[in-house]
């Protein structure tokens, strides 16, 4: 018995450090550049914008979390090279005057993700048998705000991507993703400049078919934060 009692005594700050590197959440910034994908640009990273914003995860464990974002980008683009008809229902044989339209929007991007590590993520004695490195892919859903060019449009948008994460120190991640942002509208694309480009071959869409698209391709840091076990200091 008191040779237990030692044990016991020996073991349980180990025990108690260990739980200690266990977290529940990360809060941090994500940075980098955008673009649009839609009715004139086929390209990606054409057109290049910037985003900015703000990233929240909830960790369920090693490799399942679920994480929410706040963010604001750049879209821009113009028809140079694109055959854009001044009117989408004429009835000539060429299919329409042609006509140049560009635009540019801000947007507002509110959601959440579902991601899924490759490998089980983290280190430290809480985090055994794991990797400090890995890449994810992520799904989700969430919402679009389109502003600027005398419209304000609001879409649902089905973001998809793949990602790669780093912990660089014990709290402190770091890492890359890059996802589509496939939305419910064709007006991301659209202003009082550029009304052509609002089913500009007169062919209308249904759900998320025929319809815009952008693209964040963001550095992140993120901190964890709320031990999911507290040392007992009494």
């Amino acid at each position: 018995m008191k040779r237990l009692l030692i044990a016991l005594f020996i073991l349980l700050p180990h025990a108690l450090r260990a739980q200690e590197l266990e977290y529940q959440l990360e809060l941090g910034a994500s940075l980098g550049p955008s673009f649009y994908l839609g009715d004139v640009s086929s390209t990606p990273f054409k057109h290049m914008g910037a985003m900015g914003g703000v990233i929240a995860r909830r960790v369920f464990n090693p490799r399942m979390v679920v994480k929410g974002n706040l963010a604001l980008g750049h879209i821009s683009g113009n028809s140079n090279g694109i055959f854009i008809p001044a009117d989408a229902n004429s009835q000539t044989v060429a299919g329409g005057t042609p006509t140049q339209v560009s635009f540019k929007r801000n947007l507002i991007d509110l959601g959440a993700q579902f991601e899924m590590n490759f490998w089980g993520y983290g280190t430290g004695e809480g985090y055994k048998g794991n990797s400090r490195i890995t890449p994810y892919a992520v799904a989700g859903l969430g919402f679009t705000l389109a502003l600027g060019g005398g419209h304000t449009d609001f879409a649902v948008n089905a973001p998809i991507g793949l990602g790669v994460k780093y912990k660089l120190k014990p709290r402190v991640n770091v890492g890359a993703e890059w996802t589509f942002r496939f939305t419910t509208t064709d007006k991301l694309d659209v202003t009082d400049t550029s009304l052509q480009l609002d089913a500009p071959y007169g062919i209308q869409s249904v759900g998320f078919k025929n319809k815009d698209c952008y693209s964040f391709l963001m550095l992140f840091v993120t901190y964890d934060l709320c031990p999911k076990y507290r040392k007992c200091n009494n």
